[in-house]
């Protein structure tokens, strides 16, 4: 009977070992088939966001994407002159917790365009985060003279109706990618280029 026993037990734990196997082995097919067309969708997804927040460009930003840090830059150029940098930023201060956003910003640090890729808000509340009348109040701003801030807060941003927490997730998301922007190689490459160019002006007179 226990030699039975033993055998019976031998038998399971090899037919769970074997099952097992197949299993991971199975998982780790499907993850190698369906890894290449998810990362494609991302990618496909940041770059339709960074076309929406800066002007018509003519390079790769993907490819000349840095860190600021903990935010992705994607620069876009123009003649290999830089006209915004877009930044995948976010907040985890949402209604519903995380929220990722693509803001567009210019050398000379105004916001040229916003884009919500991520969010899980209330539907037609915090939802309206992606509605242009929300959005558009931060087109042309600078946030070193226009508060990113809700006005309940003492800021220059008209809220969503019913939906604070939400548009003062959308603030700090915006903040996060101008104080990372005021690190970067990119502040303040407006003049920097502006002055280069008159230089060449006048050296051709």
């Amino acid at each position: 009977m226990a030699k039975k026993l033993e055998s019976t037990l031998r038998n399971m734990a090899l037919s769970l070992f074997i099952i097992c196997g197949t299993m991971s082995a199975a998982l780790g097919y499907v993850y190698s088939l369906t890894k290449g067309p998810i990362e494609n969708a991302e990618k496909q997804k940041v770059n339709n966001a960074i076309k929406l927040v800066v002007p018509e460009f003519d390079n790769d930003p993907g490819s000349e994407a840095y860190k600021v840090d903990d935010l992705d830059f994607f620069p876009a150029k123009k003649n290999g002159q830089l006209v915004a940098v877009a930044i995948k930023t976010y907040s985890d201060n949402g209604f519903s917790g995380h929220i990722s956003v693509m803001v567009g910003i210019k050398p000379d640090g105004s916001i040229c365009g916003t884009s919500v890729m991520q969010q899980k808000e209330t539907p037609g509340l915090g939802t309206k985060m992606k509605e242009p009348k929300f959005r558009d109040q931060f087109n042309g701003k600078n946030p070193d003279h226009f508060k990113i801030k809700v006005k309940k807060d003492g800021g220059d941003v008209d809220a969503i109706t019913a939906a604070t927490i939400s548009s003062r997730a959308f603030c700090d998301a915006v903040n996060r990618a101008y104080e990372a922007f005021k690190k970067s190689p990119q502040a303040g490459i407006s003049s920097t280029q502006n002055n280069s160019t008159a230089q060449t002006e006048g050296g051709a007179k």
